[in-house]
């Protein structure tokens, strides 16, 4: 695991005996200020699941709730296993969960909680009413998150209250609507459909379209600003291992993410800066560069390599023991230095 612990340097003022003088009192001020504005933010996802984590969840909240240097939460998606129902009552229920954290909460949804209940044992519900439903339930208030407020710029004027972006200590950070199961594309079979019916792909083309503007105009504000840093969030994991050797066969398997990897190429290539893209849906930590030189993932979506680009994948279902705590740097850190994480286990 990649770790990087800053420490506070103690800059002493010295008084010169012959002179009288105050060596480099400026320096530690700029080191006292830099250090003040590093920040740390949590990252869980694919959590709780069924019915022993949903017990458990209280306590997770109350740990994240203990680590009071985050600033933010995120939840990258998937509050349920993918075999429950995605009952009303439920997403009631993680909703006053949610509101129990003492910190700004960003959440995305995941497709456990709407992409998949068409399946018999979610409800057979039609996908595109629960995504209407997480809406009314989790977006209520567009452009505040949950828990603790912070304000956040939002996509509902486009319909999609849950695409949120906001800026810490120049680093830019967005989070978008990017769902497993081909991004949505996936028939539902639950309902009894073998294809992708026409409402279906009509969703999923607005959807990707508003995902890419937000994703240009993250990176561009942030050239503009000179931000250090971009931080990506989605549910999906684009680049699932397991998904690898069905992807190199069939590339249609993951034609739903093509145009969005295309533009986090583009982008991570013209910016100044690392770019970090932390997502759930795989359930097993990782960390890795997935479209470097030498990738096979390169193949599978026909792009150039993106050398900056860094991704973390956190751990869920059964491994979800842990959140990730991700530590930002003061100003006067630079390059790979910007950004530091490591796994933080629950109490139990």
């Amino acid at each position: 695991m990649r770790l990087n612990r800053f420490k506070t340097a103690a800059v002493v003022a010295l008084i010169a005996a012959s002179a009288g003088t105050l060596i480099q009192p400026a320096v530690a001020a700029d080191n006292a200020a830099d250090n003040q504005q590093g920040f740390s933010f949590g990252v869980i996802g694919d959590i709780p699941y069924g019915a022993a984590e949903i017990a458990k969840f209280p306590a997770r909240i109350q740990d994240i709730n203990a680590d009071s240097a985050l600033k933010f939460v995120t939840h990258v998606g998937d509050i349920k296993n993918g075999s429950s129902v995605c009952s009303d009552e439920y997403f009631q229920h993680i909703r006053a969960e949610f509101d129990t954290f003492e910190h700004p909460l960003i959440f995305t949804p995941g497709d456990n909680e709407w992409v998949d209940c068409h399946r018999a044992n979610n409800g057979a519900y039609n996908p595109l009413e629960r995504l209407d439903k997480l809406r009314e339930v989790f977006f209520n208030e567009p452009g505040k998150t949950l828990g603790a407020t912070m304000p956040v710029k939002t996509q509902e004027k486009l319909g999609l209250p849950e695409d949120v972006r906001f800026t810490q200590n120049r680093v830019a950070f967005s989070v978008v609507n990017v769902q497993g199961s081909n991004n949505s594309l996936q028939p539902w079979t639950g309902r009894g459909e073998m294809a992708a019916t026409s409402e279906q792909l009509a969703e999923v083309a607005h959807r990707t379209q508003a995902v890419l503007a937000q994703l240009r105009e993250t990176f561009s504000d942030a050239s503009r600003r000179n931000d250090r840093a971009v931080v990506l969030m989605t549910q999906a994991d684009m680049f699932d291992p397991a998904l690898l050797d069905t992807a190199q066969a069939n590339p249609d398997a993951v034609s739903g993410f093509r145009e969005i990897v295309r533009t986090i190429v583009e982008e991570s290539n013209r910016f100044d800066g690392p770019v970090y893209l932390i997502n759930g849906d795989s359930h097993v930590y990782a960390e890795n560069q997935p479209l470097a030189k030498g990738s096979p993932w390169l193949a599978v979506y026909g792009q150039d390599s993106a050398d900056d680009l860094q991704r973390i994948t956190v751990d869920g279902s059964n491994n979800a023991t842990n959140y990730v705590r991700f530590t930002v740097a003061g100003n006067g850190a630079k390059g790979a230095d910007i950004l530091s994480w490591e796994k933080v286990a629950f109490g139990g």
